[in-house]
């Protein structure tokens, strides 16, 4: 055990308190005595823990049954044990009943069931140490996992609302690219179009609304074509190009993130087809 084993023996007799003594003789227990309840309460006061309290129920100014219960309001840990030479006290009976003490035992006792009673006492004493000591430590637990889970509701609140918040721009984003006066074409790594905004679908009118998903090079004029490749080969390209609605500026990037190649952004610019 981590801690030494106390037991406060409390009579008015002396020799009562080295006859309990005796019988421990062979254990390992610290046997603190009092020869009085003032006494029994000092030692309490002073010494920690005291495990077991073993009181006599006969004692002037105060008996043992108030004592203990004195003793379960201040130290309700300690197992509280009463010894009498009256069987048939009602208030030892009805204070074991209740609650307030553990066993109670007749003089004159014997000394095996003495030793019996305390071993149980401890070993109820120890088991109560322990389960208060798991339930705390679930309590903590639950505690954590109260932590956890409104950390993670803050967590996934945050990642919401930075999900709307994207959406938002994105939303914006595919205003701005289709409110532009200029077509804005994208092709990905495959040569699929996959992206193309309402001034780009003016720019190829007889094929409005099949655009997108559409492959490049059976799609695009040859003319145009050919610059996404000197594109792709360059990563820029700006130039006037003759397209079927005359001459146009073509402006063309490639797009690259984390150094991977992503894809290739073409502009064209009717009103610029001079410059």
């Amino acid at each position: 055990m981590d801690e030494p084993i106390r037991i406060l023996c409390v009579d008015d007799e002396k020799g009562v308190l080295r006859s309990i003594e005796r019988v421990f003789l062979d254990e390992e227990y610290e046997i603190l005595k009092a020869t009085s309840w003032k006494e029994g309460l000092k030692i309490l006061e002073e010494v920690s823990p005291i495990q077991i309290v073993m009181s006599d129920y006969r004692m002037p100014e105060m008996n043992g049954v108030d004592f203990l219960h004195e003793v379960c309001k201040r130290w309700p840990d300690s197992v509280r044990i009463v010894l009498s030479g009256y069987a048939d006290t009602v208030a030892v009976v009805d204070a074991v009943n209740e609650g307030q003490i553990y066993k109670f035992l007749a003089k004159p006792w014997n000394d095996d069931e003495l030793k019996f009673t305390v071993a149980n006492a401890l070993e109820r004493y120890f088991l109560y140490q322990k389960n208060r000591k798991l339930t705390e430590e679930l309590k903590a637990r639950n505690e954590e996992l109260r932590t956890i889970n409104e950390n993670l509701e803050q967590i996934v609140e945050q990642r919401t609302e930075d999900l709307r918040l994207r959406n938002r721009v994105l939303t914006v984003s595919q205003h701005i690219l289709q409110s532009l006066p200029v077509g804005v074409l994208g092709v990905d790594t495959k040569g699929l179009i996959v992206y193309c905004n309402d001034e780009g679908e003016s720019l190829f009118s007889e094929k409005a609304g099949e655009i997108m998903g559409k492959e490049r090079v059976d799609f695009f004029p040859e003319v145009l074509n050919g610059f996404v490749r000197q594109v792709e080969e360059k990563a820029y390209a700006s130039e006037v190009l003759q397209l079927p609605g005359g001459p146009m500026r073509v402006k063309g990037t490639l797009l690259k993130h984390d150094g991977n190649q992503e894809g290739i952004v073409v502009v064209i610019d009717r009103e610029n087809g001079n410059g």
